[in-house]
């Protein structure tokens, strides 16, 4: 699949078909969003799966209630994490003026190479940022070291949205 039709086509996906995600295809998608950029290559994403149906419900009883309808049948949720504190400094302790604000950002890179890969394997994403964080954190048992930054739903899309308006180039863009 070329890169510019995958960044077109890719839509947030809220309603799946039941589905089954294999572990290889995780593992697949996790390579990818490991490929991404990050602060000095300090690589801070970590990553945990709930991919057995009682993980699955778990999850789905930790988000907010209409995502948790909207993600019925997900073959998979994948958390996302970042060790805190290391994105964004230097080794003496500086940091940019974003401070921990940069973990995000590297997150953000990661993500987005696993949406498009999941895409480009015929799966479906929704990346959601409402969910139940202690919930979350005792399910997978993710160390104070961590901040959870996403939760996102992985499967066969049962819909397929039309793209959202966009702004148009001159309403975000200043060439001086």
């Amino acid at each position: 699949m070329e890169l510019s039709n995958a960044i077109k086509n890719r839509r947030s996906i809220r309603k799946y078909a039941p589905c089954v995600v294999k572990t290889e295809e995780i593992e697949e998608l996790i390579r990818s969003a490991q490929q991404a950029p990050s602060w000095k290559n300090s690589q801070t994403p970590r990553y945990y799966v709930a991919l057995s149906d009682e993980a699955k419900e778990r999850v789905l009883g930790n988000l907010a209630s209409f995502n948790s309808e909207r993600t019925q049948g997900a073959g998979a949720f994948i958390v996302t994490t970042v060790v805190h504190g290391i994105s964004g400094y230097n080794r003496d302790g500086q940091g940019t003026h974003l401070g921990n604000g940069f973990e995000c950002f590297d997150n953000g890179l990661a993500v987005e190479n696993l949406i498009l890969k999941a895409h480009e394997m015929g799966y479906g994403t929704l990346i959601m940022g409402l969910y139940n964080e202690q919930g979350i954190r005792e399910m997978f048992q993710i160390p104070a070291e961590e901040n959870v930054v996403v939760v996102i739903a992985l499967g066969k899309a049962d819909i397929c949205p039309d793209m959202p308006e966009r702004k148009e180039i001159s309403d975000i863009l200043k060439i001086i």
